[in-house]
């Protein structure tokens, strides 16, 4: 499998993933605001895709969020297929990804520092 067209089908995946999550699950665990995307690596033999989730919110929050993407995961695999037309759909393995939680945490502690530094001078 050429790696353009794995690229394509990640972007697609996304694109897709987070389509259905906006507007086909009605679960009321769940504010799908706060819930987003960051990114897919597929396999290249297309089968397996892992997908990074970031969730704002508290820890008790994220893990019941994954918990409910977990049982969701069968619907999610093939409302996937109908979305991106294949026969065969990957299947799904989805991680907690921090890394815009970290980027906001690390933000706020710049601005702190700046906003120390800028009542020091005065």
């Amino acid at each position: 499998m050429s790696k353009r067209r794995q690229e394509r089908m990640a972007v697609e995946i996304q694109r897709v993933l987070s389509q259905i999550l906006q507007e086909d699950i009605k679960d009321p665990r769940i504010d799908f605001t706060t819930v987003s995307i960051t990114r897919v690596d597929i396999a290249s033999d297309l089968s397996h895709a892992r997908v990074n989730i970031s969730i704002l919110g508290d820890e008790t929050k994220q893990e019941e969020t994954m918990q409910v993407l977990q049982k969701a995961k069968g619907y999610l695999r093939s409302e996937l297929a109908r979305g991106i037309q294949v026969k065969h759909a990957p299947e799904l393995e989805f991680r907690l990804d921090k890394s815009i939680e970290h980027g906001i945490r690390i933000s706020s502690i710049l601005e702190s520092l700046k906003e120390e530094e800028k009542n020091s001078n005065e």
